[in-house]
């Protein structure tokens, strides 16, 4: 084996990928959920599921809460719930978005009551961090308008500037925020943090624990994603990712579904500057709601297409990369890259799993395993938890 193939296992063994506890209740559409009878019922056996993913993969050690869909009596009795499994609690994402006073927004919306509501739960969400010993508190809004006029531009970045501060205040060192963006959805005419640039400024006047985090699925036909990673990456403000995938608009579909060669380019700029190892502080995370597919299946799916994303980068000659950029031959620069993307490691990955103790091949080993099976019938009957369950 050479020598680029060992340090590439020796990488990838330290990988560390999150998936988000709402993978694993039923989710879908806003037109439909199809309910699984598999899917878990409250946040303890979303992190049994979770659990499996990491015990098949060996790259998933820790699952994000959805608040207040996790929310549970005691927070430290499902931290140990998680730990005995082998895992740990990850991000805390609070939810502003469902309830009938957030109509016209949350932490921005007109009615200064609303807006107290809303940065209540934020800080609710803080306390919640410190319980369990999550790192990240990750904020995504649905506020925005749907037509021009109905409110203040400037005024709402105002009142979102002051709940932001608020919370960020509140923060232990320990714990770092994220913001998220969406160009649209549910707003039609303005989101309030439509972008990264609007993140960025949010994040800029925060200070050095509040990061912009990128999502994959949300950003305009033909944005270069790739150029945000490295401009982010460059300033020391990428926070981290929800991975996903979509084809027209929105999101949802697992990780590389669309473009497993943008992945394959994200993953470039992570890995030219090291970013990919966990002690760089950038948070891989995945952000899906499986609607028609198995839910555990669909993550280890993702998680597994994060792994090759990241083989496939780590396997770029750098240095002659490098030389053919500085001598400017074009075609020799896109060569290198295309060749570590055309790449087949599969093998590679299948032996590094044995390595570690694991099956070579995650998505058999867990349809040999009969959890699912097993999970529909102890499931059954039982009141979903989640978005639309």
């Amino acid at each position: 084996m050479s020598g680029d193939l060992r340090a590439a296992k020796k990488e990838l063994r330290e990988q560390w990928i999150e998936t988000p506890s709402w993978a694993y209740g039923n989710t879908g559409t806003r037109f439909k959920v199809f309910r699984n009878p598999a899917a878990a019922r409250d946040a303890f056996e979303k992190v049994e599921d979770a659990a499996l993913v990491h015990r098949l993969t060996g790259v998933a050690p820790s699952v994000a809460l959805h608040i207040p869909w996790d929310r549970v009596d005691d927070y430290a009795k499902l931290a140990k719930h998680a730990a005995d499994l082998g895992l740990r609690i990850g991000a805390i994402n609070p939810n502003v978005f469902q309830e009938d006073d957030y109509r016209l927004g949350s932490v921005c919306n007109p009615d200064p009551k609303v807006r107290r509501r809303a940065t209540d739960h934020l800080l609710e969400c803080v306390e919640i961090a410190v319980a369990v010993g999550s790192p990240l508190l990750s904020l995504w809004f649905a506020d925005g308008t749907n037509y021009p006029g109905q409110d203040d531009i400037r005024a709402r970045q105002d009142r979102l500037a002051a709940a932001l501060r608020e919370t960020y205040d509140a923060l232990p060192d320990s714990t770092d925020m994220l913001l998220e963006y969406k160009l649209f959805e549910p707003g039609f005419y303005t989101m309030d943090v439509p972008d990264w640039g609007t993140s960025l400024a949010h994040c800029l006047a925060l200070g050095e624990k509040a990061k912009v985090l990128v999502d994959t699925g949300h950003h305009a036909p033909g944005t270069n994603i790739e150029f945000i990673v490295a401009s982010l990456l460059r300033l020391g403000r990428l926070g981290g990712f929800h991975f996903n995938s979509r084809f027209y608009a929105d999101d949802d579909l697992f990780v590389g579904a669309a473009d497993p060669y943008q992945l394959f380019r994200i993953m470039n700029e992570i890995v030219a500057v090291g970013a990919h190892r966990p002690s760089a502080g950038v948070a891989f995370m995945l952000d899906q709601c499986h609607n028609i597919e198995d839910k555990v299946l669909a993550e280890i799916r993702s998680v597994m297409n994060v792994q090759e994303a990241t083989a496939k980068a780590l396997l770029i000659d750098r240095p002659a990369l490098a030389s053919a950029q500085a001598g400017g031959d074009v075609l020799a620069a896109n060569g290198i890259l295309t060749d570590a993307f055309s790449t087949d490691v599969r093998p590679l990955l299948g032996e590094l799993r044995e390595e570690m103790g694991l099956d070579p091949d995650p998505i058999a080993a867990y349809l040999r395993s009969g959890y699912g099976e097993k999970a529909k019938a102890e499931r059954a009957g039982g009141a979903a938890q989640g978005w639309g369950g």
